[in-house]
């Protein structure tokens, strides 16, 4: 029998087959079908469309389910309660790739369910990056729902006057930071702030464009690389010269932008909602926007992916996000679940925020183009943006890099996010306490320390 398939049988809430209780146990009484599933997804408007969801998939299956959100910060603490107690969930969705690899380094995956799900959705309906970035060792740990990816914006006004090409380089990028410049106008904000993911998120981003890596294939700390003392040097720079002073972080850098101080900056796709003036608690406040709240959103270019004199090809930082099926989960009610949310049920789960949901399947583009994005005022994201940017964003999670992940270091990428020793270093280089090559031995040295803190 499935651990979570309820064993409790003569109770009123359960309306399959009571009548074979009390039978004097000639046959095993049938149990309801129920299911239990976690979500990161776990703001209170979410769970709301979460569970209008799940009363489709239990009118359809009769299988019930259990929607438990649970926050991100505290996913690592709850996992490890619920696997000691024997209480892991059937399903648990939304989970960020370094999360997935994190139940991998702890044997609570069912590894074979994923595959037989994307098999019978169609393998190659689903981003092929995607599935990569979910496979180890030749298994698929979790089956890919969407992802989110970080940008470079600029200000198309400012780098048409000036007469600049789009920042996709880090030669381009410095010489308009440089260029732009000036009192009144940052050439880019920048997160430094030493405490916030955002900042390890933003550097990761741009040391990826310079063939910057954790890790090596071999699974050994590479943060000493000329690559990355490259890539902090030149992401260091440009904070210190063309930023705005201190330890700027993910409000504030979006802030700085949104009032027109600054002529970049690098966020996530969350922010394509809030640009356009489709959410009152962060409103654009540029001069022009008060007239026009999309007036930003209009005169912004998007580059999705960099790439550095070292790297090989241009990379972009961004994270697939998938449906993991635990250990001793009942696997057929689970399959059936994450079955009927990535198909009949997907485009609604994009809905929640196509900003930050590109679709990892493939046939539903035009469908995510349409869906209205925002929260106080809705309104799709194609008739803000152009295609070609919407194209890129839909393609993106074809191209996504991540530290650690390819090379089976997931549960290392966590603990580094935990402990952030990368933004460390970068907050003590922007500062002048540290030198390039001795934040990137500093970086290196306490990443070095976590892994070593590892249970393998």
């Amino acid at each position: 029998m499935p651990r979570k398939v309820t064993a409790v049988l003569c109770t009123a809430v359960l309306t399959v087959a009571v009548s074979a209780c009390g039978d004097g146990g000639a046959k095993e009484p049938a149990v309801a079908r129920e299911i239990t599933v976690w979500t990161e997804e776990n703001l209170q408007d979410r769970l709301e469309v979460q569970n209008q969801i799940i009363a489709e998939f239990t009118q359809r299956t009769g299988i019930r389910v259990k929607l438990v959100g649970v926050a991100e910060d505290q996913f690592s603490q709850t996992l490890t309660a619920a696997a000691a107690a024997d209480d892991l969930p059937d399903v648990i969705g939304a989970l960020p790739l370094a999360a997935v690899r994190e139940m991998e380094a702890n044997d609570l995956l069912d590894t074979e369910t994923p595959a037989k799900i994307v098999d019978g959705l169609g393998r190659d309906t689903f981003s092929a990056r995607a599935l990569q970035l979910d496979t180890s060792g030749g298994k698929l740990l979790a089956v890919p729902s969407d992802g989110w990816a970080q940008l470079i914006l600029y200000r198309k006004d400012l780098f048409a006057k000036a007469g600049l090409r789009p920042p996709d380089t880090y030669e381009s990028l410095q010489a308009a930071a440089a260029k732009l410049n000036s009192p009144g106008l940052a050439g880019i904000t920048l997160a430094v702030a030493p405490k916030d993911s955002f900042t390890a998120q933003s550097f990761e981003h741009v040391a990826l464009a310079n063939g910057c890596e954790l890790v090596d294939n071999s699974g050994n700390v590479a943060l000493g690389s000329p690559n990355c003392v490259r890539a902090l040097e030149f992401y260091a720079g440009l904070a210190k010269n063309y930023s705005v002073k201190g330890k700027q972080d993910v409000d504030s850098t979006r802030a700085t932008y949104f009032a027109g101080k600054a002529a970049m900056m690098i966020w996530s796709s969350f922010i394509l909602d809030e640009m356009a003036g489709l959410r009152d608690d962060a409103l654009p406040s540029c001069p022009e926007c008060r007239n026009d709240t999309s007036w930003l959103a209009k005169n912004t270019g998007v580059v999705t992916a960099l790439k550095g004199p070292d790297g090989t090809a241009p990379a972009q930082y961004g994270e697939i996000v998938s449906w993991a099926i635990p250990k001793d989960a009942a696997k057929d009610a689970a399959a059936k679940f994450v079955s009927y949310l990535l198909n009949e049920a997907y485009t609604r789960w994009l809905g929640m925020a196509p900003e930050g949901k590109f679709p990892a399947r493939k046939g539903f583009d035009a469908k995510w183009s349409a869906l209205p994005a925002g929260v106080t005022t809705k309104k799709p994201l194609a008739g803000i943006y152009p295609e070609d940017l919407l194209d890129a964003l839909r393609e993106s999670p074809d191209t996504f890099a991540r530290w650690g992940i390819p090379q089976g270091q997931g549960k290392l990428v966590g603990a580094t996010m935990g402990e952030l020793p990368v933004p460390k270093a970068l907050s003590a280089l922007v500062e002048g306490s540290l030198t390039p090559a001795t934040a990137a031995a500093q970086a290196k040295a306490d990443v070095e320390t976590i892994k070593r803190g590892i249970r393998e």
